[in-house]
């Protein structure tokens, strides 16, 4: 304190009162990582006016600034709980704090659109020198517009079933996946002998490889634009066509050989870089020719031997199963591989309401990951 003279008075200053009141708290509200908090000014502003309001979290110590109700708090921890108080400067410094705040726990906004991966099941292969089972189908884009507090549909295909014998018919075709309005439809299955013809490979999202029966062969099985290719052709005697692979389209066969199937396509959505919906190879002759090798992306590899099994696409990668051959005795095919459905969005947004289906959930690389291996839902 300080005493001066003035007009025969004694009068004091007192420093401690040049510094402006507590405010008044008010209320403080927030969502996601943010708070807004309102305050009313102090009634004795100090020495001099006011010149702006800091707001200050606890715990934390995380501060926003402004010159007026309110101010806001950036940079807040999801899940949370804050209180908040607010001190008024002006030229002469920083005035006491005010009472705390009310108390909130920030939330993280929900998601309006998810990047998505629908891959069918892959269709079965083909046997005695069968086709192999074309790829599922592939469909991937980012943006999807999504819906909250409705449960989306999430459908897993399973693979088809391969041929054992002799049939008039191909392989069955993979079952379709689907997540909300987008279906991605299973393989086709592969061609196999027909007891004196070789029999077309199946239509699907790629389609079968074309089977044979030593005598003559079928075509390969049409696949559907955006989401597979065709499958091989069985030109030559003794050989199965490749089935159909999500990038390119199955091999047709050539002498001494069945048909490879067709490449699939790499995604990441999961976390790291797989290839799915490869198409399955054909198959060939014991002594004659040698079996199609199964495309990158899950595609089983055809047959040729009776120790040599043909093999099955891959689970949950959309691959084609592979055709079966001819060696001591008619081979059976490989059955197709199930598909996959796999979203994401950034994990600065809430979790999920619920889930069924029990999806594997990842956060990483600034994504939350769903994964289902087996139908399900989602609900955001």
């Amino acid at each position: 304190m300080s005493r001066r003279y003035q007009g025969g008075f004694i009068t004091a200053s007192y420093n401690g009162l040049q510094v402006p009141n507590a405010p008044t708290i008010g209320t403080a509200t927030g969502g996601n990582t943010s708070a807004s908090v309102t305050f009313t000014a102090p009634s004795n502003v100090g020495g001099s006016a006011i010149t702006g309001y800091t707001v200050i979290s606890s715990p934390g110590g995380i501060t926003g600034t402004g010159t007026s109700s309110p101010v806001t708090v950036s940079g807040l921890t999801n899940g949370t709980a804050y209180t908040f108080t607010v001190v008024a400067t002006n030229a002469y410094g920083t005035g006491p704090a005010s009472a705390a705040s009310n108390s909130i726990t920030p939330a993280a906004p929900v998601t309006s659109t998810v990047d998505y991966l629908v891959v069918g099941g892959g269709g079965g292969g083909g046997a005695t020198i069968g086709g192999g089972g074309g790829a599922g189908g592939f469909r991937t884009a980012s943006g999807f517009a999504v819906s909250t507090g409705v449960a989306i549909t999430v459908t897993v295909g399973a693979g088809g079933t391969a041929l054992t014998g002799f049939s008039p018919t191909p392989a069955g075709s993979g079952g379709s996946s689907v997540f909300s309005t987008i279906t991605s439809a299973g393989g086709g299955g592969g061609g196999g002998n027909g007891s004196g013809a070789g029999v077309s490979g199946a239509a699907g999202a790629s389609g079968g490889g074309g089977g044979n029966s030593s005598v003559s062969g079928g075509s390969g099985g049409a696949g559907t634009a955006g989401q597979g290719n065709n499958g091989g052709d069985s030109t030559n005697n003794w050989n199965g066509g490749g089935g159909g692979g999500a990038s390119v389209a199955g091999n047709g066969t050539s002498s001494g050989s069945g048909g490879n199937g067709g490449a699939g396509t790499a995604n990441s959505y999961s976390g790291s870089s797989v290839t799915y919906a490869g198409g399955g190879g054909g198959g060939g002759a014991n002594g004659i020719s040698i079996a199609g090798t199964g495309g990158a992306g899950g595609g089983g590899n055809g047959s040729y031997l009776d120790a040599t099994p043909a093999t099955a696409g891959t689970t949950n990668t959309g691959g084609g199963g592979g055709g079966g051959g001819f060696a001591s005795s008619s081979l059976p095919g490989g059955n197709g591989g199930s598909g996959v459905v796999i979203i994401r969005y950034a994990d600065s947004f809430a979790a999920a309401v619920s889930t069924t289906g029990s999806p594997t959930i990842t956060v990483a690389g600034g994504y939350r990951v769903y994964q289902w291996t087996s139908s399900g839902s989602i609900t955001f």
